[in-house]
């Protein structure tokens, strides 16, 4: 009989290579089919505790597969290419349940692969995959750590390509990217932002309580860290708008724009919403803020999340934040600008993105950056202040980008930033210019850089 626990995180896996869709994107829609379905359906028999077995081996499978197709390759006599989609999946799956969770015993992870194997393959599949799975144990991983190389020893311990550790190399000492690398495989903790336009931090604490989900302080004021088996959209306390899903370093953004009420404000980069909505926030719900994104479904996410949080200050238009348009010209106290990255600062919430990006893909990210920054600039007033953001750790999307700017355009300067109320993220600025963090067992990676329009002289 075929576990369909494992079988649906098998045809998330294949989804995943074969129509290079993202794991998030696809992991949420087949898990709410799969709750909807009824009991003669396939794929009955997934409840919520499933849930988190489910998501775990879809994410430690995807984020660990350069090490899992290494120890694949020590025993197939066949080529990674000539293997079925479906068999290759399986075997990783299978393999990252023998390797990396020990509350599964390696017999079962062997049998359930053996059978999915006779359905997504046939008999000589199955004899295949069954032959490799029992050579396989934890000694196979062990093993990446004798490598001599520093390279290749990072890049099969921590299941991160090569190039990304090269590059990583060139700019730190081998402990801090071996640190960087291990924490990207790192399950990552579930931050949500009290929405105090409806509630106070302890009412939630209550409501959250009540509903089975446990709470701990986090190191910004408006967050909580939480856990439970729960999903997030069926809490009431998510319906009622009290809340928010949103990591520690995407919230410390917000709070570095420092936007005031009756300010007006512009997100060029705005999309899901949770810095748009935490402006918002900050202004109480007062002024105006604009939010643009490239793809209008994307902006109709920042509107819904506006809408269920109770904001009325935000309007959002559909526009590519590096086209110029003069109505805007010196309109704006502060301006955001979390602009799109290679988002190598979140790989432990995205493992998918190690093996999409491409070294190469620097150098067209890094240009659509700085064509942002260049051109939201001109929509700033004089005096006024604007946050450049990434959630990635590279510097060509960081100080690189930042230098290039300063150079070009006299009229600005780094200011400042006051981290004040968090000596966590304090420790982090570097020379005072700018906030640069690597990942880490509390928080993604990501950077801050805040710049000021000088005001003419008199």
């Amino acid at each position: 009989m075929i576990d369909k626990v494992r079988e649906l995180a098998l045809k998330i896996l294949y989804e995943v290579d074969e129509k290079d869709a993202y794991s998030n994107i696809v992991l949420d829609d087949m898990l709410r089919k799969a709750k909807k379905s009824s009991n003669g359906n396939e794929m009955a028999g997934i409840d919520q505790r499933d849930v988190g077995f489910i998501s775990e081996i879809v994410y430690g499978t995807i984020s660990w597969r350069l090490t899992i197709d290494g120890i694949i390759k020590k025993y197939s006599n066949i080529k990674l290419k000539k293997i079925s989609p479906w068999i290759l999946n399986i075997l990783r799956l299978s393999i990252y349940q023998i390797l990396f969770l020990d509350r599964v015993p390696k017999s079962a992870a062997v049998n359930e692969g053996v059978n999915l194997a006779k359905r997504y393959g046939h008999k000589a599949s199955s004899n295949f995959v069954n032959a490799i799975l029992r050579k396989v144990n934890k000694k196979d991983y062990e093993d990446f750590f004798k490598i001599q190389n520093d390279v290749d020893r990072i890049s099969m311990t921590t299941s991160m390509p090569v190039w990304l550790v090269e590059k990583l190399l060139q700019q730190n000492d081998v402990k801090t990217v071996e640190k960087i690398c291990q924490a990207s495989n790192s399950k990552p903790s579930l931050y949500i932002r009290v929405n105090t336009l409806k509630t106070d931090k302890q009412t939630l604490i209550n409501e959250l309580e009540k509903e089975e989900i446990k709470v701990e302080e986090a190191e910004l004021e408006d967050f909580l860290r939480i856990s439970g088996s729960r999903s997030i959209d069926s809490l009431k306390s998510f319906q009622k708008g009290m809340f928010t899903v949103q990591d520690e370093a995407a919230g410390l953004i917000p709070i570095i724009v420092n936007p005031k009420p009756n300010e007006k404000v512009l997100d060029a980069c705005s999309s899901p919403g949770g810095k748009t909505t935490y402006m918002a926030q900050l202004m109480s719900n007062q002024g105006e803020i604009t939010a643009w994104d490239l793809h209008e479904h994307r902006v109709k996410l920042v509107a819904k999340a506006a809408e269920r949080l109770g904001i009325t200050i935000i309007e959002t238009e559909t526009k590519d934040a590096t086209i110029y348009e003069e109505k805007y010209l010196n309109y704006f106290d502060k301006i955001l600008l979390d602009v799109p990255c290679l988002g190598i600062g979140v790989l432990k919430r995205k493992p998918d993105i190690k093996w999409k990006r491409k070294q190469e893909d620097i150098a067209e990210i890094t240009k659509i950056q700085m064509e942002i920054l260049q051109n939201c600039q001109k929509y700033l007033k004089k005096g006024g202040t604007l946050v450049y953001s990434t959630c990635s750790i590279l510097k060509e999307e960081n100080e690189e980008v930042i230098s290039h700017f300063i150079e070009n355009n006299k009229d600005f300067e780094i200011e400042k930033m006051n981290l004040d109320e968090t000596n966590f993220f304090k420790k982090f600025v570097e020379k005072e210019k700018f906030l640069q963090v690597y990942q880490n067992e509390k928080t993604d990676g990501f950077f801050i850089c805040k710049l000021r329009k000088k005001e003419e002289k008199a």
